[in-house]
């Protein structure tokens, strides 16, 4: 008898297609560990200054950022991440809708142990 258990994975289309599980967060140290896969995520910077926001500690180190400016949000950005890592925590805000994929299902290519590591060019 087959051992085999199948379980949805990044591409599973239902995991997308229904209401994200509700997240919110005001992050205290500058990068955000999601427990799920995210649907959806929304930065809020209420700050005046602006923030950088990077998908990797090395995409933020580098040239693979984006900056939230001050006073401002994002929207609703259609995204599949596992992580955030910002400049400043002071004024940022963040609010997501979870899949139901846990974070080990997709966190697991060699040699890093991470798909979003930056090394591969998430940044």
């Amino acid at each position: 008898m087959s051992s085999n258990i199948y379980t949805a994975g990044l591409n599973n289309v239902g995991s997308y297609q229904v209401s994200g599980i509700p997240y919110a967060a005001t992050p205290t140290t500058t990068s955000i560990d999601f427990p799920y896969v995210t649907r959806w995520v929304n930065i809020i910077n209420s700050g005046s200054s602006d923030v950088e926001v990077g998908f990797s500690s090395n995409g933020l180190a580098g040239d693979d950022k984006f900056v939230v400016r001050g006073d401002s949000e994002t929207g609703p950005l259609e995204l599949k991440i596992t992580q955030l890592h910002f400049s400043t925590t002071t004024g940022v805000s963040v609010v997501a809708g979870l899949t139901n994929l846990p974070v080990s299902r997709v966190d697991n290519i060699s040699p890093s142990g991470s798909n979003w590591s930056g090394s591969a060019g998430v940044g």
